[in-house]
């Protein structure tokens, strides 16, 4: 199971923000070390969107030393250092590392989110297990602390959401289908004239572009029917 602690969080709408990012993905544990008042009436809940109604009034307000003894910790922080000399933020995993790597483990994980302008510090990280960080820009690599709960809660999806909004796969146009589609193409090439000596090169190019989108079966219908209105209205081929 994995759950989520923010540590000194300094504006209630961060809290807020964390909350509705959880709501977004899966997660309701969340917990709170040291964190601001958080009125019903007030930021937090106007930012937590539907979270505001089980997520965070369920909120646990803890220790840091509560977070260390539970789980297995994670630190999130956006300065890591570049080798193993200094390893309190060393090594490090992206968030698509972390779901791998929790993916066929079961323990009761805790990702840990600090301050907004400093975030954890080095005493804070070196007691946890490990240390997670967004490789975003090396000219500007700090986000803030929703915008960076978000993205790591993102990529932890697969681990706490049985079902989303998204079909599992896209349903491809059959064999048949999309054959049909490049014979129609074919023929809208001849039928407008196109240079003979580049109608294979053409047809060839578009059947990769077809490969790479996986069209279904609607899309294959629609661009087959646009092809065969075309040729109705394309002047015939000039045999002279």
């Amino acid at each position: 199971m994995i759950s989520v602690a923010v540590v000194g969080a300094e504006t209630p709408g961060n809290v807020g923000t964390i909350a509705r990012a959880m709501k977004n993905f899966g997660l309701s544990d969340l917990y709170l070390v040291d964190p601001p008042a958080l009125d019903p009436e007030g930021e937090a809940y106007g930012f937590a969107g539907h979270a505001r109604e089980d997520v965070l009034p369920n909120a646990t307000e803890t220790t840091f030393d509560d977070l260390v003894e539970r789980f297995h910790t994670v630190g999130t922080t956006a300065v890591t250092n570049e080798d193993a000399r200094k390893h309190v933020r060393y090594p490090y995993r992206t968030p698509a590392d972390l779901a791998d790597s929790l993916r066929d483990v079961e323990t009761d994980t805790c990702v840990v989110f600090g301050r907004e302008r400093v975030g954890l510090t080095n005493e804070e990280l070196a007691r946890l297990d490990e240390v997670v960080s967004i490789p975003a820009s090396a000219e500007y690599p700090v986000l803030n602390l929703g915008q960076a709960a978000t993205v790591v809660l993102y990529e932890l999806r697969d681990l706490s959401v049985a079902e989303t909004q998204h079909p599992d796969a896209v349903e491809r146009a059959d064999e048949p289908e999309i054959e049909g589609l490049h014979e129609q193409f074919a023929a809208l090439l001849e039928r407008i004239n196109h240079p003979e000596g580049k109608r294979a090169k053409t047809a060839r190019l578009f059947r990769r572009l077809v490969g790479r989108a996986h069209p279904t079966p609607r899309e294959a219908r629609t661009l087959r029917g646009v092809f065969r209105r075309a040729a109705m209205f394309a002047d015939p081929p000039d045999d002279d």
